[in-house]
């Protein structure tokens, strides 16, 4: 059974939206998913990615914790242009099933590119 948590409704408030990438794109998370055995962040970055040989080569590396101290691992996700390629939707997903009694997921995530890593703190509030 999955827990929803600010999808669906347009209400993102309280989901961190900020400049990355050397300021040139905005990454605004755009919900969270609380699953069985995980837990799966959707975000968009505007502008889009490049969608050209740069894409290839970033990647998106996820490291999280919860206000109870227990951590998380990447368990991969995804990444493309939106249908009318105004953005990029992706979703990234960490592993275990989030602790019971905890009130928040403190998310890393890192962009690789280039050779350079680009990490980012998210704070996410749980329901």
């Amino acid at each position: 059974m999955s827990k929803v948590t600010n999808s669906g409704t347009g209400d993102t408030s309280g989901l961190p939206e900020l400049s990355i990438l050397d300021g040139r794109h905005r990454l605004a998370v755009s919900g969270l998913t609380i699953h069985q055995d995980s837990f799966s962040i959707r975000y968009t970055i505007t502008p889009p990615l490049s969608g050209g040989d740069d894409e290839a080569s970033i990647l998106l590396f996820l490291e999280a914790g919860d206000d109870l101290g227990r951590t998380y691992s990447d368990w991969g996700g995804a990444f493309g242009r939106s249908p009318d390629g105004t953005h990029t939707d992706g979703s990234i997903t960490g592993q275990p099933a989030v602790a019971a009694g905890a009130g928040a997921i403190r998310a890393r995530i890192t962009f690789l590119s280039g050779g350079e890593e680009f990490p980012y703190a998210l704070p996410l509030p749980l329901p």
